[in-house]
């Protein structure tokens, strides 16, 4: 067995290898092949679906239950703003410069060297390390395409940068295209029902509407009006506006109960969800895992941002070294202490475990 401290410079090494190979979402071939390398050559049985690359703890018994560490290795692509190469590994002290260290390459190679880690050892659980595609594009490659491809898993553990504290409770995301009718007319003469018109009262209703739960741990459901769209020419009254909104979901509806509520709010307007599939999420405090986290000094808490936790059918605490703010901004870094602590943290957290 590799000791720790060889592992966190591995882990090091593994991601400055990653954030110097474009991985854009959907385009991550290369960063998949060496994730794969990375688990070969450190004696695991990796498996690779599309840009998904996984490995199941040689130990496996299916009388146990099943963990799962995820996170993704894609990134969003770089703006103009960078000042440093962002597909270039830059340290400078304690500070690794590049894109995707922060979102979520850091978690990636801490939860890889967590699993090396556990290689040679008889767990009292099954253990599962995959590190999957397409998270920032809600692809349809993403994790959700492997799992019907891994065991039953029974709890999940998903990287993604809190500093390694413990959310607990993770927003939905439904987005919905909306439809205010109306009826053509001149717009010299009084002809016509605006749609636009149509669409103020509607869009009013969204900015105030209150829904009846307030979660205590997410608060309540929110919906932003983000797009709008009218009219193809200046002297024609508009029979159409159309909207988009963006609904985030608290743990105390499902993501089809929300739709409801709101066509049977708005029966003039047309509403579409684009897709039911990115739920919230929630696990109970008192929960072993959860219970062993604040024991080694965890915060628990609810994110307002999503991740692959949307895609998951069973209980999830997402959890990861770095800081969130620091996602999709220009100049993204990690500490390298961070990692360092990220390791240690989650090889406590699954050491000694049980159910």
């Amino acid at each position: 067995m590799l000791e720790l401290a060889v592992l966190k410079k591995k882990a090091v090494d593994l991601l400055c290898q990653l954030i110097e190979t474009q991985s854009f979402s959907s385009e991550e071939d290369k960063t998949a092949d060496i994730i794969f390398n990375f688990l070969t050559e450190h004696g695991a049985t990796a498996h690779r679906q599309n840009n998904n690359v996984w490995s199941i703890h040689p130990n496996y018994d299916e009388n146990k239950k099943t963990i799962l560490l995820n996170s993704h290795h894609d990134t969003v692509k770089f703006g103009s703003s960078w000042t440093y190469n962002p597909l270039k590994a830059t340290i400078e002290g304690d500070k690794l410069v590049g894109l995707g260290s922060n979102d979520a390459g850091a978690s990636a190679v801490s939860l890889l060297a967590t699993y090396v880690n556990f290689l040679n050892e008889d767990l009292p659980y099954n253990l599962i390390v995959a590190i999957t595609a397409e998270e920032e594009s809600s692809g349809e490659l993403n994790v959700a395409s492997i799992l019907p491809s891994l065991p039953k898993i029974d709890l999940g553990i998903v990287g993604e940068p809190t500093q390694m504290d413990m959310a607990i409770a993770e927003r939905g995301l439904v987005v919905l295209d909306v439809i205010a009718k109306g009826k053509t007319g001149h717009a010299a003469r009084n002809e016509g029902i605006n749609a636009i018109y149509e669409a103020i009262e509607i869009m009013n209703w969204f900015k105030t509407y209150e829904f009846d739960r307030v979660s205590d741990m997410l608060g309540p459901v929110k919906m932003t009006v983000t797009q709008i769209e009218a009219g193809k020419q200046h002297n024609v009254v508009p029979d159409e506006c159309n909207l988009v909104v963006d609904c985030r979901v608290n743990e105390l509806y499902s993501n089809e109960e929300l739709v409801d509520i709101i066509i049977k709010n708005l029966p003039k307007a047309v509403v579409k969800a684009r897709s039911l599939r990115l739920n919230s999420s929630r696990i109970s405090e008192d929960h072993p895992i959860v219970q062993k986290g604040i024991e080694l000094g965890c915060t628990t808490y609810g994110s307002p941002t999503m991740s692959d936790q949307a895609m998951m059918n069973f209980e999830t605490v997402k959890m990861g070294p770095g800081d969130s703010a620091r996602s999709h901004t220009p100049d993204e870094y990690i500490y390298l202490s961070e990692i360092e602590h990220g390791i240690e943290r989650y090889v406590s957290l699954l050491k000694d475990f049980n159910f």
